[in-house]
């Protein structure tokens, strides 16, 4: 049988042959990017105007020599769906596009693309360097699956740029950040540390999936590696797991080598879910910026409220360096309440405009702690350690009517008064 191993020469394959922006202009919007972005780089079926869900798990040639051809790469086209789909590939182009990347590819989940991109860059005996407060799935990595692995993790604090530099110039194979970070909506100047990281050959890895591409593009600012959880803004809709990666075409190659063989494939019917979503993402993360900044500033003022975390504020710590190096201060913000978990227990429930769920990034508001939502994995220890309060409530901004989120928040918050 054909090595499916040698599916890596068939996405290099793909990205020869289907270039960044084929029948788009260089100066082309994100909305147009958004809607038409990677879809006319295929030839879509039976001139249908939306990209097809193909469930194919394989696909058949009538001669063996284009079938060996296209397996080792050297025709374009598609062998089995753990390796490249047509309607996965579409998907993976859109990000490809809206990034600004070479190439592109995709997993079954957001923390499939994390783990499976820090699989594929750190060895025994490599080091990483990251912050304290990422994601609580991504700290698990760092703190339990890493270490056995002789995998050394240096945890510094999110803003603490002299530690961050000190540990990176003692020796860094992957810088990893994430910005804003999840929930405690820290910001992190991705330009200066990627300039440190780069100067000792380390790997620079970015999540964007709080601010997306509409609102933040970490390749222009120094990124090797830009990753999303794209069951969140890019979905939009909470009806799909997915996440992906895009980069330089050397180093996406090397994922998806690691990918194809650990197996961990973005399911065609959620690539079209994805794809559905991305049309409107423009639009969607434009009104959840002006959303969350209105109940940003709603909650600042309010006499139940502790502190509100948002980087549109002017009294963030991280604003200056926000309206630096993003496009829109994002849809998620985060607050502390008079009263701690005991307050949240009261007046989340009587909420009527938010899903209390572990989701984000959706057209509907979505509320809760991170002991059940972000750092449920993680002890209230390594919460406190991360410093993320027991009180904290994770508010993503949906798309309603801004009159009814401010109207509903007060009525729910007056049962603290």
């Amino acid at each position: 049988c054909l090595d499916i191993g040698e599916g890596g020469h068939v996405l290099s394959n793909f990205i020869k042959t289907q270039p960044i922006g084929v029948f788009m202009r260089n100066n082309t919007g994100q909305s147009t990017q958004s809607i038409w972005g990677g879809e006319q780089e295929h030839e879509l079926y039976e001139r249908s105007t939306q990209v097809p869900v193909v469930h194919s798990v394989s696909f058949a040639y009538k001669d063996i020599d284009t079938w060996h051809k296209v397996a080792l790469g050297q025709e374009p086209g598609h062998i089995y769906s753990r390796n490249t789909n047509p309607t996965v590939r579409a998907f993976e182009d859109k990000v490809k596009v809206l990034e600004g990347a070479e190439a592109a590819t995709s997993f079954s989940s957001g923390m499939a693309a994390i783990s499976n991109t820090l699989g594929t860059f750190l060895r025994p005996g490599n080091r990483i360097v990251s912050i304290k407060d990422s994601y609580g799935g991504t700290n698990v990595i760092f703190n339990e699956f890493l270490p056995p692995l002789g995998i050394e993790v240096a945890l510094c604090e999110t803003g603490d740029y002299e530690q961050l530099e000190a540990e990176i110039a003692k020796g860094c194979t992957v810088l990893y950040l994430e910005t804003p970070t999840n929930p405690t909506i820290k910001i992190t100047d991705i330009k200066r540390l990627a300039t440190k990281a780069h100067q000792v050959g380390a790997l620079v890895v970015v999540d964007n999936t709080f601010a997306t591409p509409i609102n933040q593009l970490p390749l222009t600012l120094g990124a090797d590696i830009v990753l999303h959880s794209a069951s969140k803004y890019l979905g939009g809709h909470a009806d799909a797991l997915g996440g992906v990666i895009c980069g330089a075409t050397e180093l996406v190659e090397k994922v998806y080598h690691y990918r194809e063989i650990n197996g961990a494939t973005l399911a065609p019917m959620d690539a079209y879910s994805l794809l559905r979503g991305m049309k409107t993402l423009k639009l969607r993360v434009q009104r959840q910026n002006e959303n969350a900044m209105a109940v940003a500033r709603f909650l600042q003022d309010h006499p139940m409220v502790d502190q509100v975390n948002y980087p549109g504020l002017e009294t963030h710590p991280g604003h200056d360096i926000a309206k630096q190096q993003m496009l829109g201060f994002g849809g998620m913000l985060s607050f502390s309440v008079h009263g701690g978990l005991d307050a949240i227990k009261q007046f989340l429930p009587r909420l009527n405009y938010a899903h209390m769920a572990a989701n984000l990034g959706c057209v509907e508001t979505v509320v809760g702690p991170p002991v059940t939502t972000s750092h449920v994995e993680c002890t209230a220890e390594e919460r406190a350690a991360a410093g993320i309060p027991e009180g904290l409530v994770r508010y993503s901004t949906g798309i309603e009517d801004i009159e009814d989120l401010l109207a509903d928040l007060e009525q729910a918050l007056s049962v603290l008064n």
